[in-house]
């Protein structure tokens, strides 16, 4: 690249990382409201919290990125464009694409990235924050043990205990509905979590058990230290159901077809195939746009609002159109080749409308000409 063309890559690049930032930053900020639950409800720490929230961050990035560029790209070069320097690289001789190739260069950089964290690190980060947050709403232990409260794990089990004091429990009631035939209640002046052989379990100390016998007689029973095994209460769903963002593409493109979920789901998950491999190419369209809006027409020292306006609401458009498709094809696999054909067609379209004047940028009389002169051998 020459100076000029470096000086532009710099100018949008330097805008598309701090609008991107941005908009991550924003979009983790309300993505990690809805994940308070953990902390409220589970009382898992704010590391785990934080690293949750992080996790979503690839498929926000990926999201964002081509609105970034619009934005960046149409910033930039309404601010170069104004201080003359476009005019300047005009006047030298620049042909549209030399003028135009930093900003696309930039787009198809981008494009190359968003595609690999579309391919690998989304799927990799998603999988990974839906296994942290099962674990996070299995841990048994942090979901029971709230001192003051009655707490229970479904049906089955019912716990309490008055207050903790470090890691022992004090004024203990369990309550076992495991068989509903014959209830266990369980008091107990304290208790600690131990792992046993691996498995969670309360060991209650100064324990007292009462339970009905098959005459609906009430058995008592009496025990300096008594093991509660906490495991069969964990055994819910344990296998993890995969959604079409956790899945990589070879993963939604060949199914197994002994899997009823994936079966069911085999229409959405072409859709999700197809949406990963053209979301890229919007990259470059952004970037045709904000090209178009602000080098597609003559120089004018007002500004350039109307086409900034007019491309705002087509870049609008174009990014709700291609979510819409992606949510069409789910339920019509017909419309995962119109996934590729809008995005296709306008770089086409778009490219066609900006080169169509010809090689060269004819550059018109303009205000500060003696500018043009003698910044043209600077800056060529």
């Amino acid at each position: 690249m020459t100076k000029i063309q470096a000086h532009l890559f710099r100018q949008v690049l330097q805008a598309v990382v701090i609008i991107v930032g941005g908009l991550v930053m924003m979009a983790l900020l309300a993505q990690g409201l809805s994940r308070t639950d953990l902390i409220l409800e589970n009382r898992q720490s704010a590391l785990t919290y934080f690293y949750i929230v992080m996790l979503g961050s690839p498929q926000v990035v990926a999201l964002l990125t081509p609105l970034a560029i619009f934005v960046g790209a149409v910033w930039s070069l309404n601010r170069i464009h104004k201080d003359s320097e476009i005019v300047v690289a005009q006047a030298a001789g620049m042909t549209r694409w030399q003028v135009a190739s930093p900003i696309l260069r930039l787009a198809l950089m981008c494009a190359v990235l968003h595609l690999g964290v579309n391919l690998w690190v989304q799927p990799a980060a998603q999988r990974t924050m839906r296994e942290a947050v099962a674990v996070a709403r299995a841990d048994l232990a942090a979901a029971l043990i709230r001192p003051g409260q009655f707490t229970t794990n479904g049906e089955r089990l019912t716990f309490y205990a008055r207050e903790q004091i470090g890691g022992e429990l004090r004024g203990v009631l369990i309550s076992d509905m495991t068989d509903p035939d014959y209830p266990t209640d369980i008091l107990a002046r304290s208790a600690a979590l131990v792992s046993v052989e691996g498995r969670p379990t309360l060991l209650l100390r100064d324990a007292l058990s009462q339970q009905l016998d098959t005459n609906q007689q009430l058995s008592i029973l009496e025990f300096d230290q008594y093991m509660f095994d906490l495991t069969e209460f964990m055994k819910e769903d344990t296998e993890l159901i995969l959604k079409a963002s956790d899945k990589y593409l070879y993963e939604l493109f060949f199914l197994d077809r002994k899997n009823y979920f994936e079966n069911k789901e085999a229409d959405a998950f072409l859709a999700e195939g197809n949406a990963r491999m053209t979301t890229p190419l919007l990259n470059i369209v952004m970037a045709l746009l904000a090209i178009l809006a602000i080098l597609g027409g003559d120089f004018s020292r007002q500004g350039y609002g109307r086409r900034i306006g007019y491309a705002t609401g087509a870049a609008s458009v174009v990014l709700v159109v291609q979510l819409a498709l992606q949510s069409a094809a789910a339920d019509d696999p017909s419309l995962n080749v119109v996934q590729w054909v809008v995005p296709l067609s306008l770089i086409g379209v778009l490219s066609w409308i900006y080169f169509r004047r010809g090689r060269h940028i004819g550059a018109r009389a303009a205000p500060g000409s003696s500018l043009l002169d003698s910044r043209r051998e600077a800056m060529a």
